[in-house]
């Protein structure tokens, strides 16, 4: 029974993709079938290698095509180097991961069919992989995009913040097209990996400007990440999102939310603000009791992201043989 359910649930996610990428005729999941036939099995190599190394690479490489999506949309901008680079970026300097990663595939993939697959590509295809290893949902990727010319990191800076208020964060995701149920569904990426002290220290001791930690935080999790983040302590150090299944792709992270148990405010707030009542705390309980329903809906909205603000294709853009830089 549960096998025949599976494959219901699965073969549901696959028409639920063909639905969400169908109007965007210019990509296709078949695309490379005849030019780079084994690109998949490549990209899924490397990164189960990558996994395997450290599984919190996972996290860090789906967090790495949400960051190179909402800039310019999915053309491996975020993958360049230089001064002005988006890796410099306020959001992104010093815990954006996996450009090594990147790099490791890109190779691979150069050595089997050299210039066709482009750097958006390869790491659109690398978050899902990242997902589908760790427990999460596999749908059909749309490929296609070219590699953009030039980085833009004022907009890199402007990224969704886990400082920001619900409103904030929402406006930010309407501004390239996605919903609220994108805002719910996306954020629950956070079922997996860390955040440093830095985001959420804030919390734990002053949040009201009065000496009052934030009131919405469970008390023993408040405790245990008063010992991890102290006043004054390292802002490295990093705390799982999700203390229950911290390297497992699943539906706990609203499970949390629903105990006080959002490590960042921009997590907790989808379900205990204000604004959430009328906006995404239906959401978040629905995704709570329901994996598969969170599956769904993610799988659509990462493909609704991947296709934001027309990813560029035919003659505009170019495959780079290095992700980090244009070519000559």
């Amino acid at each position: 029974m549960m096998k025949t359910q599976n494959k219901n649930v699965l073969l549901t996610i696959f028409t639920l993709c063909m639905i969400c990428s169908g109007a965007r005729s210019q990509l296709s999941p078949g695309i490379y079938d005849k030019s780079c036939p084994y690109l998949v099995q490549i990209v899924r190599k490397q990164v189960n290698m990558a996994l395997k190394a450290e599984i919190r690479m996972a996290a860090s490489l789906i967090r790495l095509h949400f960051h190179d999506c909402f800039v310019n949309g999915c053309d491996a901008s975020v993958l360049l180097d230089g001064a002005d680079s988006e890796k410099l970026s306020i959001s992104n300097a010093n815990s954006a991961r996996g450009f090594e990663v990147v790099d490791t595939i890109k190779a691979a993939v150069e050595s089997a069919c050299p210039g066709v697959v482009s750097c958006a590509d390869i790491l659109t295809l690398a978050a899902r992989e990242s997902v589908y290893m760790t427990g999460g949902p596999m749908w059909r990727v749309a490929l296609g995009r070219k590699d953009g010319l030039v980085a833009n990191q004022s907009s890199a800076n402007n990224l969704p913040s886990p400082f920001e208020p619900l409103d904030a964060i929402i406006a930010k995701f309407q501004a390239v097209g996605l919903n609220v149920t994108d805002v719910v569904a996306l954020s629950g990426a956070h079922t997996f990996g860390q955040a440093k002290c830095d985001l959420f220290r804030n919390r734990l001791f002053n949040f009201t400007g009065q000496g009052s930690p934030d009131a919405t935080l469970e008390t023993t999790l408040l405790s245990d990440l008063r010992t991890v983040c102290p006043i004054g302590g390292n802002g490295n150090v990093t705390a799982p999102l999700d203390r229950n299944s911290t390297d497992v792709f699943d539906n706990n992270y609203f499970k949390n939310l629903l105990q006080g148990k959002g490590l960042l405010s921009s997590d907790q707030i989808l379900f205990s603000s204000d604004l959430a009542v009328n906006t995404t705390k239906r959401l978040v309980e629905a995704y709570s009791q329901s994996q598969s329903l969170f599956f769904r809906d993610f799988t659509c909205s990462m493909i609704r992201m991947g296709g934001i603000m027309n990813p560029i294709n035919g003659s505009s853009g170019e495959v780079r043989k290095n992700c980090r830089v244009i070519n000559n």
